[in-house]
């Protein structure tokens, strides 16, 4: 991948869809992992209006020190780049109570931390609504494309996306590139929406080059065609791609019959 020529052709790309869409700039949620310091640096460098938004909700400290040390760095550098930290712990617990979790239902977790990125969805669009601003997704392709790790309407409800056409692998390259913080590059991919330090790997089974293999060979191949832990994490591509169907396509519309509508 030439990498210089990539970041150029994406800041190019935000900077016309920004003019023509007639939007006064972009707002994006920073939360201290690799995809969020990437896409906000890439934002920053189309001189548009951008501002950067904290949200945390019982973040451990370490992922609430490099998303600040983040956007201290951005906004002392680039005079287009403005930022605003908005803590939703409180917010959250309000939903929670209002919501009357059972704590014994089976999906209580994971239906409560995809609140949390729901939360923070809504509020990357008041802002956007408030500023006129787009919001700016933080998702690669094999989270967007390949596993569906992301959540419905939370991080996956985005105005546009400009690395879901990029592997994992090649958003580090890019980030190294840019020179984001090495603490940014050397942490633990997680999806923060769990309050501890759970990385997305724990959660998913596999690491992401394990992923973008899996992804590689996924149309072409099948898990009969591997042994050992190959076949193992093409297994599990395989479930999770299959699961997230609903989230990968577009929302199903039913098409009435003309004769029917008349």
């Amino acid at each position: 991948m030439n990498t210089i020529k990539v970041i150029s052709y994406i800041v190019h790309w935000l900077k016309k869809y920004h003019t023509q869409s007639g939007t006064a700039g972009f707002v994006v949620g920073v939360s201290g992992g690799i995809d969020s310091a990437v896409v906000s640096t890439l934002a920053s460098l189309t001189g548009a209006p951008t501002l950067l938004l904290e949200m945390p909700i019982y973040q451990p400290e370490d992922q609430i020190t490099r998303a600040q040390e983040h956007i201290k760095r951005l906004t002392e550098k680039f005079e287009n780049v403005s930022e605003k930290k908005i803590d939703l712990t409180n917010t959250f617990d309000s939903i929670a109570a209002a919501l009357q979790v059972d704590d014994n239902h089976q999906n209580n977790r994971l239906s409560l931390a995809n609140t949390r990125s729901r939360l923070r969805m809504a509020t990357l669009y008041y802002y956007a609504g408030l500023y006129k601003y787009l919001v700016i997704g933080t998702g690669n392709k094999v989270e967007d494309f390949g596993v569906g790790f992301f959540t419905k309407y939370g991080d996956g409800g985005v105005d546009i996306s400009p690395i879901a056409d990029l592997m994992k692998s090649q958003v580090y390259e890019i980030a190294k590139e840019l020179g984001v913080a090495e603490s940014i590059q050397k942490a633990k991919p997680t999806d923060g929406l769990w309050g501890d330090d759970r990385s997305d790997e724990d959660q998913i089974g596999a690491s992401y080059p394990e992923l973008e293999w899996a992804m590689s060979v996924h149309e072409t191949h099948k898990a009969a065609d591997f042994s050992g832990r190959q076949k193992e994490v093409f297994e599990i591509y395989n479930r999770l791609n299959q699961i997230a169907q609903h989230k990968i396509n577009p929302i199903p519309v039913c098409k009435i019959p003309k004769e029917l509508l008349e």
